[in-house]
């Protein structure tokens, strides 16, 4: 296949955990489009592709290189017009680019410092290395110190979904009815949390642990493909 998805994995390869990667594999599923993941660890995504990225995803389409996931989104709906789309329409794309940022800015620095450990020691040992210096230099601090202050992040961290939870009060996604590429930017993320960590951070009875329960059903279930740590 010539369609290829390079995936951020810790030692056990088949368990991607990046949530920018989930992001793309379930706008490549949403599109209906076949795709071969290739696992690759920290210090391995430099080497892919002739140096081609230094983050993840990076997507192969034929002859055709995309990195960044919204950018692949975008790419898919340009390119691929016949098939479901990822946005219903430009005001689709305006709305994703708000979810990405409220997800960037609040729900990704919240749910780093409560994993930061799990996913220091899920890596292997030249990633681990790599992982604790570039996040100790990220943090201004060790990674036992980002880990203390991920108790309090934790403890808040349901407060932090209440627009999402509102919004559920009125359609199942963030499409309506149907989901969209704003639903896979928030599922990332919280698929990033399940996959890597035992920390639970949704809560029976909770309408986004409803819309989470559904987003890993969709798509012949590929978010379940994973299995939770």
């Amino acid at each position: 296949m010539s369609r290829k998805l390079y995936s951020l994995c810790g030692t056990d390869r088949a368990r991607p955990f990046s949530p920018h990667v989930w992001k793309t594999k379930l706008s490549l599923a949403h599109k209906g489009l076949e795709f071969d993941v290739v696992p690759v660890g920290f210090t391995e995504i430099p080497k892919v592709e002739e140096g081609a990225t230094r983050l993840v995803p990076l997507l192969r389409d034929g002859d055709r290189l995309v990195q960044d996931s919204f950018s692949i989104a975008v790419y898919l709906e340009e390119n691929y017009p016949d098939r479901p789309s990822l946005f219903g329409g430009s005001g689709g794309v305006a709305m994703a680019r708000f979810v990405e940022g409220w997800s960037q800015t609040t729900l990704h620095p919240a749910i780093a410092r409560i994993i930061i450990t799990d996913i220091h020691d899920s890596l292997d040992p030249v990633d681990r290395v790599y992982f604790r210096e570039s996040r100790e230099v990220r943090f201004g601090t060790s990674l036992e110190a980002v880990a203390e202050t991920g108790r309090a992040a934790l403890a808040t961290f349901a407060e932090k979904l209440e627009p999402l939870r509102h919004m559920l009060k009125f359609q199942p996604y963030f499409g309506g009815e149907l989901p969209l590429f704003a639903d896979y930017i928030v599922f990332g993320a919280l698929q990033w949390a399940r996959i890597v960590s035992p920390q639970r951070l949704l809560s029976p009875g909770d309408p986004v642990t409803d819309w989470f329960e559904r987003c890993l059903d969709l798509h012949d279930g590929i978010g379940r493909s994973v299995t939770a740590a």
